[in-house]
């Protein structure tokens, strides 16, 4: 479906890409994975087309059709969204549109006026034969969370996590033969990346996506495409499989002439670890049998490294940790959160999940005392020493300083060393260390963020969506990290398998202002609820 013919990409001096061969076949589903700024975007840009400066082919043949989520959420604001969402087939768009002003304004005594109505008339049957476009539209909104009674609102009424749903809306329903999708569960709740796991397993033609989150991949996709070294290997298999044989081949390397049964177990060791907790004992079992089937000899160990991310509570907590009690806030008339009272004992790894907009964030900050609440109170114990991860960093992370100076600020006595050392074990070289914080990415924020809770040493940790903007291999660090934390957690995200990496208790938020508190694993959680059990 999709050819790559001795592709070679420079940015300057710099080459991104050297000769890639690639042949992207029908049925498959590539997951495009690499470092920050290895150039996935830019491989997926040159696919689409987007980019054309490049040497060498990109070959899909002209009956396929070419779907690309967009990402310009504002690029629609004067059309209907359901508008929108049919414009993603421009062809049968075009012909709906010109069929509404012509039955309108046109004088059918015209012949010329009714044999265009016949030509259009044909594109619609060669488009949409069941003439069913507005059900199929109408369906796939409300299965992204658009009620049906806002279809024909305008877009620019919807906020920018809604605009991005449109934009995916847009980009599955004309069921195109070959799709590229730049991180789809971007803002997306649960709920939502759930059902288009179930949609994407479907898809018959060709599929090349970018995410950053490990449980979709894992769900998704059928091959992994590793941009490293200059090149793009494939790779048969999920992500966790690729994970699994590319780390095994560099740690059969650190072991040299080690003894076989030691060998043995470190790999076994690395495979335990890597499925990060209890729960997921029968996974990693699988998984080491699948590992011992698999053929790596092709497979060279990754040039990234991994993020070392590593919580130390300064003070030992006593018997009270938090108690939340009688919380009710309102934005307008909107009651996004009723009684929630909720207490929290020592060494608890709480996931704070529900859908966008029912107050997960809004309880977050009640919590830290970063607003207060219509009603209710907050009781700190007197040994907790919080240590808050806001989901917009950019409004903490500012100034025109060193990345440095921005965390000697927190603490000046701090010794030097320990804050250059942080900064190392979140892949911040001596040279970037001299940064301007002006200049860093969105990544690179949250990794600074994560640097100032380990050097803060608290004994309760607050996240918001910390994994947003990191890479998959940080987002791995960072559930090892507060899987092995000795003390309390409670951390919002989207990420099913961050979630379930350290997790021991799941509050979900509904959006009729109702919670459930269950005491488990988020995969636990999960299988009580597909049986009706919560």
């Amino acid at each position: 479906m999709v050819t790559v013919q001795n592709l070679i990409m420079r940015y300057g001096n710099r080459v991104l890409f050297q000769d890639i061969n690639l042949k992207l076949d029908r049925h498959k589903r590539y997951g495009l994975i690499g470092a920050n700024g290895a150039g996935k975007t830019t491989f997926l840009k040159i696919l689409c087309g987007q980019i054309k400066e490049y040497e060498g082919e990109v070959i899909i043949p002209k009956a396929n059709k070419v779907g690309v989520l967009g990402q310009n959420q504002y690029a629609y604001e004067d059309f209907t969204i359901a508008d929108a969402v049919l414009y993603g087939n421009k062809r049968l768009y075009d012909a709906i549109k010109e069929k509404e002003i012509i039955y309108a304004t046109g004088d059918f005594e015209d012949d010329a006026v009714n044999e265009r109505l016949a030509e259009l008339e044909t594109i619609c049957v060669e488009e949409d034969p069941t003439y069913e476009y507005d059900v199929n539209i109408a369906k796939i909104l409300e299965n992204v969370g658009i009620p049906a009674s806002q279809h024909n609102d305008l877009m620019s009424s919807l906020d920018s996590a809604d605009k991005f749903k449109v934009l995916l809306a847009q980009v599955l329903y004309p069921k195109p033969d070959v799709l590229f999708l730049d991180e789809p569960t971007n803002n997306l709740d649960i709920q939502t990346i759930s059902w288009l796991e179930d949609e994407l397993q479907r898809h018959e033609g060709t599929m090349v996506v970018i995410s950053h989150d490990r449980h979709f991949l894992n769900a998704v996709v059928t091959n992994i495409l590793d941009v490293d070294y200059q090149k793009i290997r494939e790779f048969t298999g999920t992500y966790d499989d690729w994970y699994i044989a590319a780390n095994v081949i560099a740690k059969q390397q650190e072991l040299g002439n080690a003894k076989k049964e030691k060998e043995k177990e470190e790999l076994e060791a690395f495979v335990r670890r890597f499925s990060a907790n209890a729960s997921k004992a029968k996974q990693a079992t699988s998984r080491q049998k699948k590992l011992d089937k698999l053929v790596i000899d092709d497979i060279k160990p990754s040039s990234r490294r991994d993020p070392s991310i590593v919580f130390k509570a300064k003070r030992v907590m006593g018997d009270e940790a938090l108690h939340v009690k009688d919380i009710n806030h309102s934005y307008g008339d909107n009651e996004v959160l009723k009684n929630i009272t909720l207490k929290f004992e020592p060494d608890e790894k709480v996931a704070l999940i529900g859908p966008n907009g029912v107050g997960k964030t809004t309880l977050l900050k009640i919590i830290m005392e970063e607003m207060k609440p219509a009603s209710g109170t907050i009781h700190w114990g007197a040994t907790i020493e919080s240590s808050y991860f806001p989901q917009d960093t950019a409004d903490i992370i500012k100034g025109d300083g060193t990345l440095y100076d921005w965390l000697r600020g927190f603490d000046p006595k701090r010794d030097i060393s320990e804050i250059r050392n942080c900064l190392g074990r979140m892949l911040f070289s001596g040279e970037q260390q001299e940064k301007s914080v002006i200049s860093i990415s969105g990544g690179e924020k949250h990794r600074m963020m994560l640097s100032k809770m380990m050097l803060e040493g608290g004994n309760f940790l607050v996240l918001d969506e910390p994994s947003n903007h990191l890479d998959l291999e940080a987002i791995i660090a960072l559930g090892e990290a507060l899987f092995n934390f000795k003390g309390n957690v409670i951390c919002v995200s989207h990420d099913r398998e961050l979630l379930d990496a350290f997790a021991n208790r799941i509050i979900e938020l509904r959006e009729d202002g109702s919670y459930v508190d269950f005491k488990g694993s988020y995969e636990e959680f999960a299988e009580a609820k597909e049986k009706g059990l919560i």
